[in-house]
């Protein structure tokens, strides 16, 4: 049997879209709508609470297209907190006016491919812990899309060896690295808990830096040949004085 990568773990993560429900949003009276939008401006407060304390954080952004309009991403130590936030979202009053079009569950990850090297406890290492515990920008734009590694008859990523693999996602990280200052990059593992097995999560202040990296990877061969890729979602920043415009 092929040797199982170790992973290191930090938060746990959840994302959350949604399609807003114009049609019935629209009838509302302006009084009625601000109630609604300052309840939500609350909930993103407690979140940037959170944030500037490094106990968690978030994002919440426009998503372009008509795949979703919101996407609310979060990060805490635990499950348990994760879900009980995911309670009180939906319990806002703007939450009877929005559809849910996409979730999905994972764990920020950082591999032994890239985690070597490390004397002691790792999880004292302050490279380590600013990736497992990420305090995610502000930037722009976002991107976020699910994604597998093929199981396919020759194209088997998990029947490679452990040498194998590390070489290919060496040479696959380099590419990555060639975008530092560009774009801002989040892993999470999702095995066991939802449909793919990683979430990536990519933040910039130009949407066209998301298009160049996509497209440069598919020519490496982790991508081109042992990728599998679920739907992207790509949209822009919404901050708290930006609500009032979008809602209304």
């Amino acid at each position: 049997m092929s040797e199982a990568v170790n992973t290191l773990d930090g938060w746990y993560s959840l994302h959350l879209l949604y399609k807003v429900d114009w049609a019935s949003f629209k009838l509302l009276e302006d009084s009625e709508k601000d109630v609604l939008i300052n309840e939500l401006k609350g909930f993103l407060a407690r979140e940037e609470e959170v944030h500037q304390k490094n106990e968690g954080s978030y994002a919440f952004y426009n998503i372009t297209g008509q795949k979703a309009d919101l996407i609310l991403w979060m990060l805490r130590p635990t499950i348990d907190e994760l879900n009980a936030l995911e309670l009180e979202f939906n319990k806002l009053k703007v939450a009877d006016f929005l559809i849910p079009a996409y979730s999905y569950v994972s764990i920020v990850e950082l591999s032994s491919y890239l985690a070597k090297g490390s004397d002691g406890d790792p999880y004292e290492n302050p490279f380590v812990r600013a990736r497992l515990y990420p305090e995610v920008p502000k930037s722009k734009y976002i991107c976020f899309y699910p994604m597998d590694k093929k199981r396919d008859l020759d194209d088997n990523w998990y029947m490679l060896s452990m040498e194998e693999r590390s070489k290919l996602m060496y040479d696959h990280s380099k590419i990555g690295r060639s975008y530092a200052g560009k774009i801002k990059q989040f892993i999470t593992g999702s095995q066991g808990l939802d449909e793919y097995e990683w979430g990536v999560t990519l933040f910039s202040d130009d949407m066209l830096e998301f298009k160049n990296i996509i497209y440069e990877m598919r020519f490496d061969e982790v991508s081109a040949r042992y990728g599998v890729f679920g739907d992207f979602y790509v949209g822009v920043h919404l901050p708290d004085e930006s609500l009032d415009a979008f809602f209304k």
